[in-house]
């Protein structure tokens, strides 16, 4: 008997990943606030802390852009308006599968119910699902932005067990992120595959690690 009747997916990272150009898009954003560029899109990205606040995003990103500034020892930057033209600038349908995510769906829905449990907003999250033509193949959709609590609380992924009416020892998450997606399983009591990405594992327990989506079938299978 296969071990698993349901598979819940991520979406940022584990079904797909960006295609935009990050350093046009962070240049974009220095340009229409007419402002020398200083730092990279990395250097943005680890000034960043925590999940993104979807209710003020504008604010998030600023508050890296903030960071960026007194690092590079910029000052009188209009940091909002730079953080406005940045969000303005995100392309959220420049996605692509990750490697082996069309097969692993292929074979998650043979195996049984299908779902997805994401952080973002529905409004942000759609347009990806929309553009890799997939939203057809999810019995339940979870946008936790959109809920009280978000990954790692257990919020999200009870609203997906509900609706998908499975049991959680044999409703297999597959997630990308330690902190956010094996731990929220974990506690959810869901039996997580966690996609690696250079990254050890820590302190946490995935029962799974793979290193591709393509590995899925063969959890599936219960060869793993």
């Amino acid at each position: 008997m296969p071990p698993f009747d349901a598979v819940i997916f991520d979406l940022d990272g584990t079904l797909c990943r960006r295609t935009q150009d990050t350093q046009a898009m962070y240049e974009r954003a220095f340009a229409q606030v007419d402002e020398a560029p200083f730092g990279d899109p990395q250097a943005l990205w680890d000034a960043l802390e925590g999940p993104p606040d979807h209710d003020d995003i504008v604010g998030y990103f600023g508050a890296g852009f903030a960071r960026v500034a007194a690092q590079y020892g910029h000052s009188g930057v209009e940091i909002l308006e730079l953080s406005r033209a940045l969000v303005a600038s995100i392309d959220n349908s420049a996605v692509a599968f990750t490697s082996g995510a069309e097969t692993a769906l292929e074979h998650a829905a043979a195996a049984g119910k299908i779902g997805i449990v994401t952080n973002g907003p529905e409004t942000r999250q759609r347009q990806k699902i929309d553009t890799l033509g997939i939203s057809h193949r999810f019995d339940t959709s979870v946008y936790a932005a959109e809920l009280s609590r978000s990954k790692p609380h257990t919020v999200p992924f009870d609203r997906a067990i509900e609706s998908l009416d499975t049991v959680r020892e044999r409703t297999l998450y597959i997630g990308n992120s330690l902190r956010y997606d094996v731990a929220g399983a974990h506690n959810a009591g869901l039996p997580v595959a966690w996609l690696q990405q250079d990254q050890d594992v820590g302190a946490y327990k995935p029962d799974f690690v793979i290193d591709s989506l393509a590995e899925v079938p063969g959890i599936l299978r219960g060869e793993q």
